[in-house]
């Protein structure tokens, strides 16, 4: 859609009027790019987006005044000054507290928050109707210092031949920055207790089918030049950007599915606000039969009990959690005290 010049529009989008406000406010300076090209992209990559944040609650990362100015995450619907369509879904913090997050019901939902300065949008692994049941696994795979994209490919594709013999079907996408997500859609039945301890178990076999490139050390100081599986990503209250959702760096990149047979020869700078839109047109959404089939997790949290029976129990929780129960000490190799001789 092509808007007019104004100093705000009124945009129909899924049967809604939309109110956009400085159009021509500049987001991406590097790139040129202006508020209403974010508000445009959005509008572009509408089914893409939907199928990943459809009915989800979403943490909306905002940059008011552009990516150079303040930034911040809001995790709760403004109590005033929203659109009486406006969906929300009420999530638990790991702390017990509570929160309405905005629930896109359909894409006005997503140009609203693009009118309110949302650059990246953090959905929940869940959707409004199981919010204590995630609905997909989501393996992070992040390069670490020494490593890069190509890293990532090459585990992803480890990860795939796990996958493979589970009779699963994984998602890959590019983070929009130099790692690899990976989804794997599942049934809404299992706990993220349970969904992160299935995704530990599969990190750690793809660990031990490629040591010299991947590694769930929590710890950064045991990594090394891997790509290290952040299993804690499927923690309660973690989120990564969704498919199609813009990272806020000077090039206006973007989280872009993938298709298995092209994750070895693209680069994450192939895909910004300009690129991603064109690519849907020629080739469509790869990730359009993402909601196809659901699986069970339950030989993954089998892997998980054997595991933990040969001594390799829980992980270690981000700093913010409370102690969970079975997690080991949450201290860092090299400062936790040694036993006595």
């Amino acid at each position: 859609m092509v808007l007019g010049m104004a100093d705000a529009l009124e945009v129909e989008v899924a049967g809604r009027g939309v109110r956009l406000t400085s159009p021509d406010r500049m987001v991406f300076p590097e790139r040129g790019y202006t508020k209403r090209d974010v508000f445009e992209y959005y509008l572009a990559v509408g089914d893409g987006i939907m199928r990943a944040l459809g009915n989800r609650p979403t943490t909306l990362q905002r940059f008011p005044e552009g990516i150079d100015g303040e930034t911040f995450f809001q995790k709760r619907v403004p109590t005033r000054g929203v659109p009486a369509w406006i969906e929300k879904a009420q999530i638990a913090f790991p702390s017990g507290r509570k929160a309405d997050e905005l629930c896109p019901a359909d894409l006005a939902h997503v140009a609203w928050a693009a009118q309110m300065g949302t650059i990246v949008f953090h959905p929940w692994p869940v959707r409004r109707q199981h919010v204590d049941q995630p609905d997909e696994l989501r393996i992070d795979l992040d390069p670490q210092p020494g490593t890069d994209f190509s890293d990532a490919a090459a585990v992803a594709e480890v990860l795939k031949g796990v996958l493979d013999e589970l009779g699963f079907i994984g998602w890959p996408k590019t983070s929009g920055g130099r790692g690899l997500h990976v989804y794997v859609r599942i049934k809404p039945q299992w706990s993220f207790v349970e969904a992160r301890h299935a995704v530990i178990a599969l990190a750690r076999e793809v660990e031990r089918r490629a040591p010299e490139r991947a590694t769930t050390k929590w710890w950064k100081e045991e990594r090394g030049e891997r790509v290290f599986i952040d299993f804690n990503q499927m923690a309660r209250d973690r989120t990564i950007a969704c498919a199609y959702s813009l990272r806020a760096n000077p090039r206006a990149t973007a989280s872009t599915p993938l298709r298995w047979d092209e994750i070895g020869s693209v680069e994450p700078n192939d895909f910004d606000l300009r690129t991603v839109p064109q690519r849907i047109k020629e080739l469509g959404d790869a990730h359009e039969g993402i909601d196809d089939v659901a699986h069970d997790i339950g030989v993954l949290l089998e892997w998980f009990e054997r595991d933990a029976a040969n001594g390799e129990g829980d992980m270690p929780y981000p700093p913010e959690y409370p102690k969970m129960e079975g997690e080991p000490m949450r201290v860092q190799p090299s400062r936790a005290k040694k036993p006595e001789a």
